[in-house]
């Protein structure tokens, strides 16, 4: 194991876990204001165009941090950017407990963005090399599920600690902020995986898809484009759906929503779209615009359980297109280029989790909330499907994307 330098204490068996962990920590702390913003909503009185611009501000962190710096753990190692994503954790943690106006709101959501920017990718990369043997977990699996568990905690755990204890928009950031701290301290634990003679020195490179790539990147990125859509709706304004048109207030029944979406993307993408197999991709698009349907329906009639429903289908459809695609990008990346594409592919994806819902507030100061969910539901819908149908063609002229099994090539978010 050559590549990898042990400076630390920590076995790579053990820095493997320890490194999960934090990727875990760092996207709890992402999705965890979302069933509070109705609370911030009430207490400074903003618009709901103001909730979902504030809600985007996380995808501009994260965009800002992957053309940046996404590439930059190849060249200054992989330790020193992990570190660099848990301390924006902290800081955004302490922003939003000093929080008691909206630009620190505005911080904090920026400063969560760039933790997510800097730590998804490098954590990936770091858990591929880490990697103990091919017959131990496969690190595309375990990033996925320590990452999209955290997306789904995050929310549940607010919700609940909003509903039954005190101070709800300080207790939870001081549970992150310690889970922070805890996390902090596992990366430092582990040993750096980059050789000194492969670091560079930072170098600003814009992030890049390779030619040999972009075939299998352009579907790929389409379907993650809308999976990530629906995660933005779900995270952004899903409190605002059950307390306005459902009269459902309860914020433990928001985050149990949110974490209902992100549940179900974890599902399919870990237990589920590698049985699939290469038509994982295909399937995920069908279930977006199957979810996006029972969405538009929920609204129209006012449905819970059409809503819940909505949550699991799309979720389930999320997770087979993003795991799939970032399967299928990442077997055709270089190696040494691994971090690049990656971040490329990530940054499509904030773009999805951002502009539709961005435009989803915009309509909805307009044509009211109902309207303008449904709207974006037919929105998404169609993006799914454009997806779709691009990837039938190519099955025809080309042979399907298949799943690395190998974990030394593969990559995750």
């Amino acid at each position: 194991m050559d590549r990898i330098r042990l400076s630390r204490t920590a076995s790579p068996r053990l820095a493997f876990w320890l490194v999960a962990l934090a990727l875990s920590v760092t996207m709890l702390g992402t999705t965890l204001p979302t069933p509070l913003y109705v609370i911030y909503q009430g207490e400074l009185g903003f618009s709901a165009l103001m909730l979902t611009l504030l809600f985007a501000a996380y995808a501009v962190g994260v965009l800002f941090t992957l053309v940046v710096v996404g590439h930059a753990s190849d060249d200054l190692g992989r330790r020193p950017l992990l570190l660099a994503g848990l301390a924006c954790a902290a800081l955004s943690a302490v922003a939003f407990l000093l929080a008691h106006d909206l630009p620190l709101l505005f911080v904090g959501r920026v400063l969560s963005g760039f933790s997510a920017g800097i730590f998804t990718g490098t954590a990936t990369a770091t858990l591929v090399e880490l990697a103990p043997s091919k017959r131990g977990p496969q690190p595309t699996l375990v990033a996925t599920a320590f990452n999209m568990g955290g997306l789904a905690i995050g929310p549940l755990l607010a919700g609940l600690l909003a509903q039954f204890a005190p101070l709800p928009l300080r207790l939870p950031f001081w549970i992150v902020l310690g889970f922070v701290l805890v996390a902090a301290l596992a990366v430092w634990a582990t040993p750096e995986t980059v050789p000194a003679g492969n670091r560079t020195g930072f170098r600003f490179r814009l992030p890049e898809v390779p030619p040999e790539v972009r075939p299998t990147f352009v579907p790929a990125a389409t379907a993650g484009f809308a999976g990530f859509a629906v995660l933005g709706l779900f995270a952004a304004v899903a409190p605002s759906f059950l307390g306005e048109l459902l009269h459902e207030p309860s914020h433990a029944l928001s985050g149990a929503i949110v974490f209902a979406v992100f549940g179900a993307s974890t599902l399919g993408q870990v237990a589920l779209s590698r049985r699939i197999g290469p038509r994982a991709l295909q399937i995920g698009c069908a279930l977006l615009i199957a979810g996006m349907g029972l969405l538009a329906a929920s609204l129209a009639v006012e449905s819970l359980a059409l809503v819940i429903a909505a949550a699991i289908v799309a979720g389930l459809g999320q997770g087979f297109s993003f795991h799939a695609g970032l399967d299928a990008v990442n077997s055709k990346a270089p190696a040494e280029r691994r971090s690049a594409v990656a971040s490329s592919f990530f940054i499509v994806m904030y773009l999805g989790i951002s502009i539709p819902v961005i435009g989803e507030g915009i309509a909805e100061t307009g044509l009211g909330l109902r309207t303008a969910g449904i709207a974006f539901s037919v929105v998404v819908a169609a993006i799914a499907a454009v997806a779709l149908a691009t990837l039938i063609p190519s099955r025809k002229a080309t042979s399907p994307p298949r799943l690395d099994p190998s974990p030394r090539r593969q990559g995750a978010w």
